[in-house]
């Protein structure tokens, strides 16, 4: 038997995994086809983390693999890591990060992207800058990319709201809220609902 399942959406591929350590029961809302996985989907949302540890990091997996990631079957990070391997933390579930304004650069941290997942086109940016206007400069960036998602950070502030037909989530943060009333995540629920995508904040305080 292979010791590595590929895993790909839409036939792009995305991961490799050891067998006996992915997660399945973590993915029971997957369709699994061969080497292509079908949405519908479910999409873990962080970002400005500011976890300065290994132990950090562990700590937060704990906390939101048990809780509101329970099910997630992809993870998302806008930036503000710190933790330059706080993804090891939540292995093996896939992962796509973006750079903060506080990251060291890293070959895998962009300063933004966009990932396809199913056939939602999701936009990745930090942000920078004051709150005020924030959602404004991250949309200009991707002014000429066809997306469906812009997922963005950086003023700790959770946002879920459509700007024409981009939905815009800023997470907030699970560690810092700073002026927000709450620690929070994001969801994205992927084709859960017939067809499109949509998304929610969560509180995990």
């Amino acid at each position: 038997m292979a010791d590595l399942l590929l895993l790909s959406y839409n036939q792009k591929q995305i991961v490799e995994v050891k067998f006996g350590v992915f997660r399945l029961k973590k993915a029971t809302n997957l369709v699994i086809k061969g080497s292509k996985v079908v949405s519908p989907m479910r999409v873990g949302i962080i970002s400005d983390t500011h976890i300065q540890s290994l132990d950090g990091g562990i700590e937060l997996a704990e906390k939101l693999l048990r809780g509101p990631f329970s099910a997630v079957d992809v993870i998302l990070h806008a930036g503000d890591h710190i933790f330059p391997d706080l993804a090891s933390c939540f292995y093996p579930l896939p992962w796509y990060s973006v750079r903060g304004n506080m990251d060291s650069p890293q070959p895998d941290f962009p300063p933004q992207r966009v990932v396809q997942l199913a056939d939602t086109r999701i936009g990745m940016i930090h942000g920078w800058g004051a709150p005020s206007g924030i959602e404004k400069r991250v949309l200009e960036s991707f002014s000429t990319a066809d997306i469906d998602v812009l997922v963005f950070g950086h003023s700790h502030r959770p946002v879920c709201r459509r700007v024409g037909s981009v939905l815009l989530l800023n997470p907030g943060s699970p560690t810092d809220r700073r002026s927000a009333p709450h620690h929070t995540v994001g969801l994205l629920h992927i084709g859960q609902t017939g067809q499109g995508v949509e998304g929610e904040i969560i509180r995990i305080d």
